[in-house]
């Protein structure tokens, strides 16, 4: 069963998003899953998710966003055990 579109936006302190950040990198640089939770929700990225740099201007203000995507089928096919070496959720 398919989770119920989410299209949310949340703000975190620097010291969060930091603690993120080198999370994810880790996880990218040893290519393992990655786990975060948003706004109450837990999200378990996969391995070979596509990551992106976006950069829009407009409007008076621009804008970066870096993106993770992946099919949900994708996320089927890596363990969803916690002993496989990968990050706790923050």
């Amino acid at each position: 069963m398919a989770d119920a579109p989410r299209d949310i936006e949340r703000f975190y302190s620097t010291g969060e998003v930091v603690a993120k950040l080198r999370r994810l990198a880790d996880a990218l640089e040893t290519e393992t899953p990655f786990r975060i939770q948003i706004a109450g929700e837990r999200i378990r990225v996969p391995a070979r998710a596509e990551f992106s740099i976006e950069h829009e201007r407009g409007d008076g203000e621009e804008e970066i966003e870096f993106q993770l995507k992946w099919k949900l089928a994708d996320s089927d096919g890596d363990s969803d055990d916690d002993s496989d070496g990968e990050s706790p959720v923050v």
